[in-house]
């Protein structure tokens, strides 16, 4: 097959590209940045650089293709991110309706189906809203979990503050490795079956089973995973240099997680099988760069 990814050699594209290119498919890879393109060559990747945001690019790229893996990589760089969301996806169904492409693949979020107060995952709202409109596709959407890696982020702050303060983390909820992903919009890619939306997780924790798991993984067997307020939240991630739009959407969306509308429809539909990368697997990543 010809299939094109939108997704770059990121912690979920690069291992995509390479599962799809070792099964013998022939893969175009787009990238904003023209550093990649050597690296995509080198994993036999047809690199193609441009912007999302560039219609007759997006169609150049998309032409021929028998399907597509559709994924906004976060630029918060953006005044409204979830306005980027939006315009990329514009983008991306005039792109699919102009070429014909017909089987398509999204990655969107759980939370995805809400349409209020889920902070940046609601710019994934709108990029389901407007893919499923597109006439005669076989569309699949990914409804991936929260993802290991973000857990990264609390290095810093188990490092000055000796313990992990957070505003959500009370009741177990869905995490997923990168790897996970990969494998499952692997499998989405080659398949012609329609499939309205799928859920990936790789396990179910609560805060302090995570910061249990963690704390074992860098020499802190009595590492705490403290809950405190939205408004501690917030001030915190100023004070670390995030602009008060970006913190205050953050915790719209850890608010989201904590009182259950972020995962009361994946509650429902929970993936089949878990993913094979537990955290104990991603506590050892995480090991690695806390000790940096």
């Amino acid at each position: 097959m010809k299939i094109t990814l939108t997704s770059s050699l990121g912690n979920i594209g690069k291992r995509l590209a390479e599962n799809l290119i070792k099964k013998g498919h022939e893969v175009t890879i787009i990238s904003h940045s023209v550093n990649r393109k050597t690296e995509i060559e080198s994993i036999n990747g047809i690199p193609q650089i441009g912007s999302l945001l560039d219609l007759d690019f997006l169609v150049s790229t998309f032409s021929g293709a028998d399907a597509v893996f559709l994924m906004n990589p976060p630029d918060y760089t953006q005044p409204d991110i979830r306005e980027y969301y939006r315009q990329t996806s514009a983008n991306f169904a005039k792109a699919i309706e102009k070429t014909g492409v017909y089987r398509v693949v999204l990655l969107s979020s759980f939370g995805g189906h809400l349409n209020y107060g889920t902070g940046p995952i609601l710019g994934s709202h709108f990029s389901e809203e407007i893919i499923k409109q597109i006439p005669k596709i076989s569309l699949t959407i990914l409804r991936p979990t929260y993802f290991y890696y973000n857990l990264n982020n609390y290095i810093d702050m188990i490092k000055y503050t000796g313990q992990i303060l957070a505003n959500y983390g009370t009741t177990k909820f869905p995490l997923v490795s990168p790897k996970d992903i990969a494998e499952v919009a692997t499998y989405e890619l080659e398949s012609s079956k329609s499939n309205l939306f799928r859920y990936i997780a790789s396990s179910e924790h609560t805060g302090q089973e995570i910061a249990t798991a963690l704390g074992q993984k860098i020499g802190k067997p009595d590492l705490k995973w403290t809950i405190v307020s939205d408004e501690d939240i917030k001030k915190g991630m100023e004070q670390n240099g995030i602009p008060t739009n970006i913190a205050s959407l953050f915790t719209e969306m850890y608010r989201s997680l904590e009182n259950g509308r972020l995962t009361e429809n994946y509650d429902n539909n929970k993936p089949a099988k878990m993913g094979d990368q537990s955290l104990l697997d991603f506590g050892s990543e995480f090991a690695t760069l806390f000790n940096k």
